[in-house]
């Protein structure tokens, strides 16, 4: 016999996700505001676009965006709008997502310092 699936509000829980992007906007390469509203864009639900409603909100407070999703929702999925946000504006090469913890995400540079000094001795 095939396991149930609970389909009632009190088994999904709340899900938050963070993205921290201080270090880039700090110096003015990445735009916090365009960043939101890329994911108020993008962000799907029920398989639309512009369909977040009730089930999902985005805040941003100083140079941190916080999703709070009442519906299942993948941390990954993020990641993945994150990675393409970069991509498109052009910064890719130079920042990459990394998960800090549980529920937050982290904009940091590439380490290009250490490859620089590993060509010059070859």
């Amino acid at each position: 016999m095939a396991p149930v699936k609970s389909t009632s509000t009190a088994a999904i829980k709340k899900t938050k996700v963070v993205v921290d992007c201080s270090a880039p906007a700090n110096d003015k390469i990445f735009d916090v505001a365009a960043f939101e509203k890329y994911l108020h864009d993008r962000i799907k639900v029920d398989g639309r676009t512009n369909n977040l409603g009730e089930a999902i909100t985005i805040t941003r407070s100083d140079n941190k965006v916080t999703i709070v999703a009442n519906i299942a929702f993948s941390k990954r999925y993020v990641k993945y709008l994150t990675k393409k946000f970069l991509k498109k504006n052009q910064i890719r090469d130079w920042l990459r997502v990394i998960a800090t913890d549980k529920q937050t995400f982290t904009l940091r540079y590439f380490n290009i310092a250490n490859d620089d000094e590993e060509a010059d001795e070859e």
